[in-house]
């Protein structure tokens, strides 16, 4: 069997889950995971994790002899990674494209525009200058969405779809999955669009992430004010793992209010073109149909453009279904998951 060590000692807890998931029955691939305690308290239990942080991972992957290295997320620890980059066969996903292609100067000048201590921390300590230069010269740079792949820049299949019992809803379930924050999702639209119902169905409305400061008084407001038909859940903490399956499961359809822009490191990053987001995953992972934006770049036939009624269109989808297990099952997945693997591994 081929040897993988897989990193993630900085943020993508989710993504490390799915590779540590869709691998646990490869007969072709051995992998160890390398994870920041953070991440670790984030996964499920599972062989062949080990405890790491960028003091110890150099040391961590000597006399290893791995025939491949996965680095998850690469937005920090710049030094450590670029001796990894250029000692082993290492692939990086990525997850900003733009913020690849930024130059050392740029980034630099990007230290200013906000959270100025610490992305000076990032320059000063951590080798923030030669983040484009890594990427540049590894050789294996991934991405999760198949939309953004190109010659450059590899697809890596990871998401499958989970077998579970579906529920039957009295109410129509709507989830918006995420972080509740207008930064990358356009909550004020969502909130408006919940005011206004006017509908004699029953309807719950989930808002699946932490919700603070302007959103959270929001939510509390309109909880208050909606009809006896209408019903809004939603979380002033982080929703921990449990929860976010139980309602993710028993969702009749998400609505991802995705913004068109964001930025990273004071790079503009354009969903759906150098940006994924998370919310493909997990209609994929949780077997469901999405409402994106009408103006969100995709052919997937999953994610469903918005109309202007989304009452209507919401009834409409009742009797919509995807067969999400002929193309997203977990075997088919993985066989592509390891073709991939192995064209990394012969370069």
């Amino acid at each position: 069997m081929k040897k993988i060590a897989y990193i993630e000692i900085d943020t993508h807890a989710e993504i490390a889950q799915s590779f540590m998931d869709i691998m646990q029955d490869s007969q072709k691939f051995f992998v160890d995971f390398y994870l920041s305690e953070k991440i670790r308290n984030q996964v499920n239990d599972g062989e062949n994790i080990f405890l790491s942080d960028s003091s110890m991972i150099l040391d961590q992957l000597k006399n290893k002899a791995y025939d491949l290295v996965i680095i998850g997320t690469l937005h920090r620890y710049f030094n450590t990674f670029q001796v990894i980059t250029q000692k082993y066969n290492t692939a990086v996903i990525v997850h900003n494209l733009n913020f690849t292609r930024t130059s050392g100067l740029r980034l630099v000048k990007n230290i200013f525009k906000a959270d100025i201590i610490y992305r000076l921390k990032l320059w000063w300590k951590e080798g923030l200058f030669n983040a484009s230069k890594i990427y540049q010269e590894t050789k294996n740079v991934l991405v999760l969405d198949e939309a953004l792949s190109s010659e450059r820049f590899k697809f890596l299949p990871i998401f499958y779809t989970q077998n579970f019992e579906r529920s039957e809803n009295q109410n129509f379930v709507v989830v918006i999955p995420g972080g509740v924050s207008q930064k990358r999702r356009d909550y004020d639209h969502i909130f408006n669009m919940i005011q206004n119902l006017k509908t004699d169905e029953k309807y719950e409305f989930i808002f699946l992430g932490k919700a603070k400061d302007h959103e959270l008084k929001k939510l509390e407001k309109i909880a208050i004010q909606l009809p006896s038909n209408v019903d809004v859940t939603y979380f002033s903490e982080r929703v921990s793992q449990k929860d976010f399956d139980f309602w993710m499961r028993k969702a009749n359809v998400l609505w991802c209010p995705i913004q068109p822009e964001t930025e990273f490191f004071s790079q503009k990053e354009i969903y759906g073109k150098s940006k994924m987001t998370g919310n493909l995953g997990d209609a994929i992972k949780y077997g469901k149909l999405a409402v994106f934006p009408e103006n969100y770049p995709c052919q997937l036939d999953f994610i469903i453009p918005e109309k202007q009624d989304i009452l209507k269109q919401f009834q409409e989808l009742k009797n919509k279904d995807f067969d999400f297990q002929l193309k997203y099952n977990k075997n088919t997945v993985r066989e592509n998951l390891e073709k991939v693997l192995n064209s990394l591994i012969s370069i």
